[in-house]
């Protein structure tokens, strides 16, 4: 009987954290050469510094990883740093939130290549505690 009111407990504390976490997060998406402000921060997609991902037509033994520059500013303060799709940095910290890159579009794939004007980024926006 122990065992199952903690496990009622437990699913009940973790369905919460998550609506919690959930409510705190917001996403933005960000095409490159252009800034978009949120939450009071404007976030510009600088450039495309690498691609290597895995082509979605092809099966591959790493995933890959394609890294951005991003420049986030605030009332005067800027930053310009590099983020990740695959390894660390996915997350930076700029005032008072941690916005990660969630997600780089499209998809490369063997037979297309990519326009660099093409490409935009998903941001999320989590306030930090």
């Amino acid at each position: 009987m122990r065992s199952l009111f903690a496990i009622l407990f437990a699913t009940l504390l973790l369905g919460t954290a998550s609506a919690v976490l959930a409510k705190h997060r917001a996403d933005v998406k960000v095409q490159i050469n252009h800034e978009t402000p949120h939450k009071g921060i404007k976030i510009k997609f600088v450039d495309l510094i690498e691609d290597s991902r895995c082509p979605t037509d092809t099966t591959c033994v790493w995933a890959g990883n394609a890294k951005i520059s991003v420049q986030l500013s605030k009332n005067g303060k800027k930053k310009i740093l590099e983020m990740n799709s695959g390894i660390s940095p996915k997350t930076v910290h700029f005032e008072g939130y941690d916005i990660t890159l969630t997600k780089l579009t499209p998809a490369p794939a063997s037979n297309i290549r990519i326009r660099k004007d093409g490409y935009v980024a998903t941001f999320s926006f989590t306030k930090r505690p």
